[in-house]
């Protein structure tokens, strides 16, 4: 999850599928350390990764494939995800942020939302997962908590 300076969110409407608009995320490497990957994917997905981390998760988070969607996904070879989320400040402008200058672009376009609208925004099976991972983060967009933005 990645915070403006204000406590806004970062979400990015899919290439893919149109009406769904969604975090950066991706997959770990073997060998790889989870905050790495975050970092990294992150640089991938937007093209910038000047950011500190505030936090990660407590534990992993995962959700399953429809069906129909399970079967043509990944090459049906994978039912859903584990996921290890963390929170991310970014520091930088806007204008360092290139999703379609990157190696393989994700996203269509992009936004900076009020967290309360982030679970809304993203397909319904992974709704619970952002669900989780707004509760657990909700703290760095709130401008009064400790960790919030000043």
């Amino acid at each position: 999850m990645l915070f403006s300076r204000t406590g806004q969110v970062w979400v990015g409407q899919r290439i893919d599928t149109p009406d769904a608009w969604q975090m950066p995320q991706g997959g770990i490497d073997d060998g790889e350390d989870p905050a790495v990957a975050a970092r990294r994917e992150l640089h991938e997905e937007t093209g910038s990764d000047n950011v500190e981390l505030l936090a990660q998760a407590e534990g992993w988070l995962g959700y399953d494939l429809p069906p129909a969607l399970a079967a043509r996904a990944w090459g049906g070879k994978y039912r859903g995800q584990m996921q290890k989320w963390f929170a991310f400040r970014f520091l930088g402008n806007d204008s360092e942020i290139d999703i379609h200058g990157v190696d393989k672009p994700e996203f269509e376009a992009w936004r900076w939302v009020d967290i309360a609208e982030v679970a809304g925004l993203i397909v319904d099976f992974k709704r619970p997962v952002y669900e989780a991972v707004v509760a657990e983060f909700r703290q760095f967009s709130d401008t009064d908590a400790p960790g919030g933005p000043s």
